[in-house]
């Protein structure tokens, strides 16, 4: 029983050192869990205020700029996103990595009753993400100097009282466990709003405080889903969760744990066996038996590291079996 507990401990503790080192190195390599957010849409207006100041005795007047910003409600969003799982593994553990693709138009107007110069401020899902084949265009026309600012690109477009723009961002990137689509903090308005995913996997997860698409679709190789609203108000968000491989080390930990257990049954069925083929057993030759039964928790704990959960079950469990009944053959017979 200790020997199993020192293993099971043992597993353990490589899992965790493993976790914390790995998983820092899987963010590192492969990024973080995204979370895109709407982008925000706002003008500004400046007022002139004069400011007294006493400077040395002298009454000095100066004029300072005060800049308000308003924000505006995006008029509609018609968002495409592609996720596409690939499970790595490192050491004990699988880690739930994907491949994103992001395609959005969101469409501004102007609500004002005077011309406007609109600021649309679009902020990266992550600082640590990388965005290949990225696209930013107004109206059509593909920005070529993109300002980028506190993980953040800004744009601006100038429009007439009630006349409206398309905006296109457009990206390919990668991440770990979930994918989010936030309408912003606290309780957010929504308008003409509709993003469309495809996924390759089937088993599909909504993270806690995430809202369930409004029509979904399964496919051949994944999912069709789709959230469409035509004015939403809620404060919660869009959340896709990447499905979990069998982790090698919780489970070889749970396995070597409980393995006193089976090794109970294992003896009983035994020492009923040998009872009414009224065969001897010395109770050393238990011992033994159990050494051959250690085998497989411990050819187990370090075979997981190199190859997959079941082709390692089937090599321990061979050896096991093989040691028990060559070991018998020599006590007992054939």
């Amino acid at each position: 029983v200790f020997a199993w507990m020192i293993l099971g401990t043992t597993v353990d503790q490589r899992t965790g050192a493993q976790d914390e080192s790995l998983k820092t190195a899987v963010t590192q390599l492969w990024g973080t869990s995204q979370r895109q957010r709407a982008p925000e849409v706002y003008y500004q207006t400046q007022k002139q205020n004069k400011v007294v100041t006493n400077e040395a005795g002298k009454i000095v007047t100066n004029t300072e700029t005060e800049t308000t910003i308003h924000p505006l409600l995006l008029d509609g969003s018609d968002i495409n996103v592609s996720l596409n799982l690939e499970h790595r593994q490192k050491g004990l553990l699988w880690y739930s990595t994907y491949r994103v693709g992001f395609a959005a138009k969101y469409r501004v107007v102007n609500y004002t009753d005077q011309p406007q110069e609109i600021f649309l401020s679009f902020a990266f899902p992550t600082a640590q993400g990388v965005y290949d084949n990225f696209r930013f265009a107004i109206g059509g026309r593909e920005e070529p100097n993109l300002q980028v600012n506190g993980g953040k690109l800004g744009g601006s477009m100038k429009l007439d009282p009630g006349k409206s723009e398309i905006v296109e961002v457009a990206y390919q990137s990668q991440g770990l466990d979930e994918w989010w689509y936030d309408f912003g903090e606290n309780v957010n308005q929504a308008k003409n709003f509709s993003l469309a995913m495809t996924t390759d996997f089937d088993k599909i997860d909504f993270p806690p405080s995430s809202i369930s698409p409004s029509k979904k679709e399964q496919t051949a190789t994944g999912w069709k889903l789709n959230w469409q609203y035509a004015s939403l108000l809620s404060g919660v968000k869009i959340g896709m969760g990447m499905p979990h491989k069998l982790n090698p080390g919780p489970w070889v930990s749970r396995v070597t744990y409980s393995a006193p257990v089976s090794l109970f049954l294992f003896f009983f069925l035994v020492f009923i066996l040998t009872t009414i083929k009224k065969v001897k057993v010395h109770p050393m030759n238990y011992f033994f038996v159990g050494a051959a039964y250690f085998s497989f928790h411990l050819l187990l704990a370090y075979l997981v590291d190199h190859i997959s959960i079941h082709a390692a079950f089937l090599i321990c469990s061979a050896v096991s079996i093989g040691l028990v009944v060559s070991y018998m053959r020599l006590v007992t017979g054939m």
